[in-house]
């Protein structure tokens, strides 16, 4: 049986898209997913989403790593939004579920798509990282050049650390700029450094804002697959309010034997 597939990437970030709407991609096999991304043996990507029909809202988004777990992936989200307009789907907004649950995203007019993510508390600060979770969990870093850093090897080194071995966690290293930061991730369930990733760069972001003591306001940031924006609002308790922005791109399509 073949499947049509869709590829979208967000700043670098490239993910396989399926409209599974008639619900016939087996999203319990975990070795399909597995050999769909593998960037040697499948079509190759930072992870599989699919498409699926929800009773209240315009879509339903399973994400899939390409180690076969699940989380929130933000670029992927946005990719998705962007795949559900060409389908004709969605418009100018978007309101679907996800792992976390519900988000909304706007569709701005210069085809840059915004995301509303979760609020954001209870984020650790300590010595020299901070540790939140902002879909998916995220170990922060500053840096003064982060280009010198071996990111896979450091990254895996926290990553499989005793306190992080079971649960996983992303890890982000942050390097100030005078108009904004620069960022470079190690993502878990990929376990190697990817161009950009959106939970990462909101995590990011709001870091900086603790260091800066910025309450309100938007931070541009500089990943490697290109440069993205989060806005938020400051609170007693941590953040809300919070949008990622930044570009997607079709990159092609085809049909591949499942």
């Amino acid at each position: 049986m073949k499947i049509k597939f869709y590829k979208y990437q967000g700043t670098g970030n490239d993910f396989i898209i399926v409209d599974n709407r008639d619900m016939t991609f087996n999203k319990n096999n975990i070795e399909l997913v597995q050999g769909l991304c593998s960037r040697k043996f499948g079509i190759g990507s930072d992870g599989l989403i699919l498409i699926e029909r929800h009773p209240e809202w315009d879509f339903n988004m399973v994400f899939f790593n390409p180690d076969g777990s699940q989380s929130f992936c933000g670029n992927g989200s946005r990719c998705a939004v962007a795949f559900a307009r060409e389908q004709g789907m969605v418009y100018d907004f978007a309101k679907f579920n996800s792992t976390d649950g519900y988000h909304e995203a706007i569709i701005e007019s210069n085809g840059l798509i915004r995301l509303k993510m979760h609020n954001v508390c209870n984020i650790e600060v300590g010595e020299s990282h901070h540790y939140m979770d902002t879909g998916s969990p995220h170990y922060n870093c500053f840096e003064k050049n982060i280009d010198a850093i071996d990111v896979v090897a450091k990254g895996r080194e926290i990553r499989n650390n005793k306190r992080f071995k079971e649960i996983g966690t992303n890890v982000n290293f942050i390097e100030h700029l005078s108009n904004g930061i620069k960022v470079r991730t190690y993502e878990r369930g990929v376990e190697d450094e990817t161009l950009s990733c959106g939970t990462g760069v909101t995590a990011c972001a709001l870091s900086a804002a603790l260091v800066a003591e910025d309450s309100s306001g938007e931070i541009k940031v500089s990943a490697r697959g290109g440069d993205l924006s989060v806005s938020f609002r400051q609170t007693l308790d941590g953040f809300e309010d919070i949008w990622l922005m930044g570009p997607t791109k079709f990159v092609f399509n085809g049909e591949i034997e499942m």
